[in-house]
């Protein structure tokens, strides 16, 4: 029963994705916003809601390597795995906008992380900061792209129709499918998280590993499902955007809350401090120069990303002995 959950929470992310870039696309092309600004914030605080939903459930529960390996996980899997497999679908376009304010922003984010786990957890006070700071950013971005000059003839592609500022679907309904394909992501990735959790721990696995592999990979999965449809269908803005926004949106909402609502914060293992999370920043710097010197992630560094993840996953895998 629970392969077949896990199947059906698949699908349900399939489905999720679509609906989701297609209402984002069609919305940000009816109100004169541009796709990048989307992804960055609906779509990418969007698709990060299981991640939200798994670390506070895991934090209140006491599973503090659940809640702290699944947001380091993610977002190392965001970067290598689902940019890379994005790229091989098609090489991505990197908008300068992201060289410029949000990836230094991304390691930023992911360098503070170490330095408020150095001392072996992630506070109360550590979390309000974090959180303070994705509502700067949120409000920030707004405010640029309110400045920034937006062409209002802008086209989208969308299900094969060319769909202008002006003459884009109604914008209730362009709400209804952003709000559907959230409600199918979050429903298929607890189907997914909870039936792969099920099935590692019939292996023995611990939770700090479950936590960065299993179940960082299924609350991924609506990172990976909408970034590699974006992909397809043009949106590449959407695509890269969506995997730089729900990082920050990991470290600095998800952790944030996790560790305000959680008692006694988050708890970090050493074995986090030792490579998780510097592995987690390594992947981020490497976005740095490969995004403002190439400015496109072509299918060669496509590939390159996927196998780094690849060689990580199976060194953690090997590496730590399994729980009794």
């Amino acid at each position: 029963m629970a392969y077949v959950v896990l199947i059906a929470g698949l699908v349900l992310l399939v489905l999720g994705a679509e609906a989701l870039v297609r209402g984002a696309s069609r919305l940000a092309a009816g109100l004169g916003i541009t796709p990048l600004v989307i992804g960055l914030t609906v779509v990418a605080f969007g698709t990060s809601a299981p991640e939200m939903a798994v670390s506070i459930g895991a934090a209140l529960s006491g599973q503090a390597d659940i809640a702290l390996g699944n947001v380091v996980g993610s977002n190392t899997f965001n970067i290598l795995a689902i940019l890379g497999l994005s790229a091989l679908v098609a090489p991505l376009v990197v908008a300068s906008n992201l060289v410029k304010l949000d990836v230094p922003l991304m390691i930023l984010a992911a360098i503070v992380l170490l330095l408020m786990a150095l001392d072996g957890r992630v506070s109360g006070f550590d979390g309000l900061i974090l959180f303070s700071g994705v509502v700067v950013y949120t409000a920030g971005l707004i405010w640029l792209s309110k400045k920034a000059p937006t062409d209002v003839a802008m086209t989208e592609i969308t299900g094969g129709d060319v769909v202008t500022a002006g003459k884009s679907a109604n914008t209730l309904a362009n709400l209804a499918w952003i709000a559907g394909g959230l409600i199918l992501l979050v429903l298929g990735s607890r189907w997914l998280v909870d039936s792969a959790v099920q099935i590692a721990q019939t292996f023995g696995v611990s939770e700090l590993v479950i936590g960065l592999t299993i179940v960082a990979a299924g609350t991924s999965m609506p990172e990976l499902a909408t970034s590699v449809v974006a992909s397809i269908r043009g949106e590449r803005d959407i695509a890269v955007g969506n995997v730089v926004g729900s990082n920050l949106f990991n470290i600095l909402a998800v952790l944030g809350l996790s560790s305000m609502i959680s008692p006694d914060g988050v708890d970090v293992a050493s074995s986090a401090l030792r490579l998780d999370i510097p592995v987690m920043i390594a992947a981020s710097l490497l976005c740095l120069p490969i995004f403002f010197f190439a400015k496109r992630i072509s299918r060669g560094v496509g590939a390159m990303f996927l196998l780094s993840y690849v060689a990580y996953t199976v060194y953690l895998i090997t590496s730590m002995a399994p729980t009794p």
